[in-house]
């Protein structure tokens, strides 16, 4: 039996993740090559005519699986009756800018595209925030929806657990779906802590510790962290705009594993509420490693943390509560 299409909402969706993003969705990338969709697609009204652009080429590609196309400058009626929602709009950092100033605009347009979902998402719609500073921005919106269960509003960092899988697969010239359980704990900021003690990589003799195999700790220890940390700055040199493509591929991926679970044994990297887990202090939105099933995601308990790692693990922990202290002045 077919199943009831899903409504997808994706706001800002005229910019590059999200004309990167939506034939992602329409064509089953995200929710499964059996799942009809209904996409969303919001975005602010000087962009109106450029996402009327994208809907025409989304009617165009005729995707099978699109069964209908809301295009709408209107964040109530872009948000009506959603199931998921990701959220790639956003008020970008600008030259000159403080980082209160880009704070202040974002805190503004989460309270407001919460207030939004709060009043006219289906229950227990799942969110995934994308847009920078992504995890304070997810924990301003839960602020404003309180309905939507804390445990479905997260952010992405599955975008820096698919660079440190990329990185190690390039370095032993393995295939990136044959290494597994990296980890991105914290912030999606250069202070996060790509973690590699407990990953490993498929071998013809088993699995195998990436430390092991990679034999050189300076690089993991030094570089390895670095060019994770720093990628998205790369990509902006190198292109002259910032990840758009890796961004709606991991976004895709982020919501397909919370959905339809993760593989026996493998975790990935989501930004959730945090819950004391790893003395990771309580009330910020951070990066765990968890195992999905049944639509929920479980933080992996019981990781053993060295010293380097505490070390690097509260740092990133200590700018996500002055980041929220910030956000939380803002709204004063």
């Amino acid at each position: 039996m077919a199943k009831e299409p899903l409504r997808v909402l994706v706001t800002g969706a005229a910019g590059q993740i999200g004309y990167a993003l939506v034939p992602m969705i329409a064509r089953g990338v995200m929710l499964g090559a059996d799942q009809p969709v209904i996409l969303h697609m919001l975005d602010i009204p000087p962009a109106a005519e450029a996402l009327n652009g994208v809907k025409m080429e989304l009617v165009d590609a005729a995707f099978p699986l699109l069964k209908g196309i809301v295009a709408s400058t209107d964040a109530a009626e872009a948000c009506k009756g959603v199931n998921v929602a990701v959220m790639v709009g956003g008020f970008p950092r600008k030259e000159g800018m403080e980082r209160k100033d880009v704070m202040a605009k974002n805190v503004s347009i989460y309270k407001s595209q919460a207030s939004a979902l709060e009043q006219h998402a289906a229950p227990n719609c799942k969110v995934l925030v994308v847009a920078n500073p992504a995890n304070t921005n997810a924990l301003i919106l839960k602020e404003f929806a309180p309905s939507i269960p804390e445990k479905n509003i997260s952010c992405l960092t599955r975008l820096d657990h698919n660079r440190a899988l990329g990185q190690i697969s390039e370095r032993l010239s393995v295939q990136v779906s044959d290494v597994k359980n990296v980890i991105i704990w914290g912030n999606h900021s250069s202070s996060q802590y790509p973690d590699v003690n407990h990953a490993s990589v498929k071998t013809s003799s088993g699995d195998k510790p990436v430390r092991e195999l990679v034999a050189d700790d300076a690089w993991l220890n030094g570089e390895f962290i670095s060019t994770v940390q720093q990628r998205g700055a790369a990509i902006i040199k190198a292109r002259k705009l910032s990840s758009a493509l890796s961004a709606a591929s991991s976004a895709c991926d982020h919501i397909r594993d919370w959905v339809l679970g993760t593989p026996e044994g493998t975790w990935v990297s989501m930004g959730v509420y945090s819950d004391g887990s790893y003395n990771v202090p309580a009330g910020i939105i951070y990066s765990f490693p968890v195992t999905c099933k049944d639509g929920e995601w479980k933080i992996v308990q019981g990781l053993p943390i060295d010293d380097a790692s505490r070390q690097k693990m509260d740092a990133t922990a200590a700018e996500l509560v002055e980041e929220k202290t910030l956000a939380y002045s803002c709204l004063a």
